[in-house]
């Protein structure tokens, strides 16, 4: 999963580049070949990208249908602000960024408690300005992390969960 994210990141930001072009192609840092499209009236993009482990496809926007790995539900009463998906072979993960009205250590704990049912053991913990930030994997290829961050009178908060199975 974290090779899947790598090889994603720079078409990601590549296409906040692309100014008003809805679809066109990118050449990754490697010399990664890929294709993007952008729906102009929902802002959702798609992307597939070749890599020497396979097709990668990313499809991310508001709109983007919720899909967590079992064990882990959308927060209750968040709003999705946008959702990631990114799938090669057997690998897939999320990038989900949520508001709600709850703390972010609220948020913070719903999420280690799903993780860690999961198998998911964790290895990183802080506390940041009244924000929380919790990481781990399962012996499996399960990766997790949260970062819950206070803004106005809610949170805003990124989570990721992703299995790449060896």
């Amino acid at each position: 999963m974290r090779v899947m994210f790598a090889l994603t990141a720079p078409f990601v930001l590549g296409l906040t580049a692309c100014g008003a072009e809805t679809s066109g192609t990118l050449t990754g840092e490697e010399g990664e070949e890929g294709e993007y499209s952008i729906n102009r009236e929902t802002g959702e993009t798609t992307a597939t990208i070749e890599t020497d482990e396979g097709t990668a496809t990313l499809r991310s926007g508001s709109d983007v249908p919720v899909d967590l790995p079992a064990g882990f539900t959308l927060y209750p009463g968040a709003q999705v602000v946008t959702n990631t998906v990114v799938k090669q072979g057997v690998g897939s993960g999320v990038l989900l960024t949520m508001s709600s009205e709850d703390s972010a250590e609220d948020i913070a704990a719903f999420y280690k408690a799903q993780a860690e049912d999961a198998g998911i053991a964790i290895e990183m913990e802080m506390s940041v300005n009244e924000g929380k930030i919790i990481g781990g994997q399962s012996p499996d290829g399960l990766t997790f992390s949260i970062v819950a961050t206070p803004e106005g009178a809610g949170t805003t908060a990124q989570l990721t969960v992703g299995n790449q199975p060896s």
